[in-house]
Formats: structure tokens, sequence, C-alpha cells
């Protein structure tokens, strides 16, 4: 095991960057790594001064998956794992704050995973990703069932689930994977403009959208009911009554 932190953690202005660093092992992630990364989303989604978060990589990958010299065989050892993954894609995809994957390199597994499960996806042109669990004989985890599809639709995600092959990060853009595709080396730059904006926001207004588009519940009613009370608080808020005291100055 590393003396050193699974996840480097720096502010940024308004912005908390979230590196795995874990280069040696291209970023894969164990039991504890996986802990920590929880621990550091959950730090920055309770600092009242933290608007967006960016997540992304040491060295030149994002994440290569899950350590595979790790992977447990005795079941009930494999269900405290995937109960960890679970409390992980939680916090990515039902945490309050935006979250911005900057990758480089590629991602693959369950950095595929925790991509599929951020707000905004800015990758380096040069990037690949896989869903690479088929490899091994293993089903996708960490989410990205849900998650794929409702980024690039069923039966995309399913020829990549099923076929588990390498694809670009152009066809990642193509697909609606990727917010944005920039030149390699500025992942990490870009995403921390587009936290800068974000960061001009309500981050009250990010919380109460994150959390419907995360609720169980997404039939039309459900939805509907959940926007009209998340509206009700919004219109009570100092940041709606300063945005319509401007408008109505102009």
């Amino acid at each position: 095991m590393s003396d050193e932190p699974a996840v480097l953690t720096t502010k940024r202005g308004r912005t908390a960057v979230l590196e795995l660093n874990r280069p040696r092992r291209r970023n894969a992630l164990d039991l504890q790594d996986r802990r920590d990364l929880i621990a550091a989303l959950d730090a920055a989604a309770q600092d009242p001064d933290v608007v967006a978060v960016v997540l992304t990589g040491a060295g030149p990958m994002f994440s290569a998956g899950g350590d595979i010299r790790s992977m447990p065989t005795d079941p009930e050892v494999a269900r405290v794992r995937l109960r960890v993954l679970t409390e992980l894609v939680n916090r990515l995809v039902g945490g309050p704050k935006p979250i911005i994957s900057a990758v480089e390199g590629g991602a693959f597994g369950l950095g595929l995973s925790l991509v599929a499960a951020t707000d905004f996806v800015v990758s380096s042109r040069d990037a690949r990703f896989a869903a690479s669990f088929g490899r091994l004989g293993l089903v996708p985890d960490t989410g990205l069932f849900w998650t794929l599809p409702r980024r690039i639709g069923a039966a995309r995600a399913k020829e990549l689930m099923l076929l588990a092959n390498d694809f670009t990060a152009e066809e990642a853009d193509a697909m609606g994977l990727v917010t944005e595709l920039v030149d390699p080396g500025s992942a990490v730059d870009r995403a921390l403009d587009l936290a800068e904006r974000l960061g001009q926001g309500s981050p009250a207004m990010y919380a109460e959208t994150k959390g419907i588009f995360a609720q169980p519940e997404q039939d039309l009613a459900s939805v509907l009911e959940s926007e009209a009370e998340a509206q009700v608080r919004m219109l009570a808020t100092d940041y709606f009554s300063e945005a319509q005291e401007r408008f109505l100055k102009r």
C-alpha cells in the first residue's frame, strides 16, 4: 500500500480539484482508494466555499479502472466492495455540487463508470475509453448500467458493454458521453474554466437540479411534483431576489 494519499485535493478559487493519485498503476483504484475518494467528495460537498468539483487523474491516465490485484473472489468480501461502489456513485450522481471530469489518456472500466457519473466531461482529443469489464468476464458496475444509457442511449451502451472495445474521444463526443474535446494536456484547465462559470450560479439550484435528475421516481407526475417543490424553495432564496432586482432595474 502506498504512503501517498489516494486522492489529492486542492482548491482553485471556488473549485475543489480531486486528483486520483495512483499513477504507478495508472490510477487503478483498490478498495481503500475508493473509500478515500468518497471522503474527498464528502469534504467538497460539505465545504461552503466550494461550488464545483473537478475530478482528474495524476500522470498520463485518468483511470485504468479497478485494481485487478485486489479484486476478491469471496462473495462476502465482494459484497462489501460493491457496497462501497454504491456509496461512491451515489456521491457523484446525487451529490449537491456539479462535478466535471477532466480526462487525459483514457478511462477504462471503473474509470469509465466514474466519468459517466459526473455532470460534465472534458476530454483530451487523444483519450480512449472502454467499458472493459467484459474482458475479465465481469459485468459493469459503479452504476454504469444507469449512467451510460442516460448519456448515450441503451442500444449503444449495451454494445459498448458487450463488446468491451476501446473507443476514441471523438467517438465518445459523437455519442454524447463527452461535453467538450480539448487539446491534449489542457483538460484540467478547461474544466477549471467551466467550474469558474458554474461558480457564478446558484449552488442551491445546482443541488436541486442534480437531486431531481437522481431521484428514483422519474415518471412525469413525480418529476412535476419535485419541480414544483424545488421551485418554491428557489423563489425564496436571496439569489433569486437579487437576480429579480437586477432584471427589474434594466
